[in-house]
């Protein structure tokens, strides 16, 4: 889950430099758009499988639904927290969105960071389970 929160980062540090550029007036290639899906899909591949994984794992099977359901859940409340931190961004201040792209790039950074440096205390928690 760490490398995909780690892509997740870099495909934001892609749009942010896509986004610096431009704000001059300068033009870039499709090829960011291409680089920032890859690194997000990328990211997606790494994160999904293993949350859904763990989540069917570790949860006592009398609640496996309802912490499925809680997953899913989590992404609908990290999806709206997204729209309301894109609705900063008008048309007078496109100026800030590469600030922005790098905030939310700093932020997947940081946790796939923590997230790789507590890989091995999780795993003793997790008593076993593979």
């Amino acid at each position: 889950m760490s490398v995909g929160l780690l892509l997740l980062a870099v495909g934001f540090v892609v749009v942010a430099l896509a986004a610096q550029r431009t704000h001059g007036g300068g033009k870039v290639w499709p090829t960011w758009l291409v680089l920032t899906y890859l690194f997000h899909v990328f990211g997606e591949l790494c994160v999904s499988p293993v949350g859904l994984s763990s989540v069917t794992k570790l949860a006592p099977a009398r609640l496996v639904g309802q912490m499925m359901g809680i997953w899913f859940l989590a992404a609908s409340v990290g999806n709206m927290a997204a729209g309301l931190f894109a609705g900063e961004v008008t048309g007078e201040n496109t100026g800030d969105m590469a600030a922005k792209f790098l905030q939310v790039a700093a932020v997947g950074a940081v946790t796939g960071i923590v997230l790789l440096a507590l890989n091995k205390p999780v795993r003793r928690w997790m008593g076993g389970v593979e």
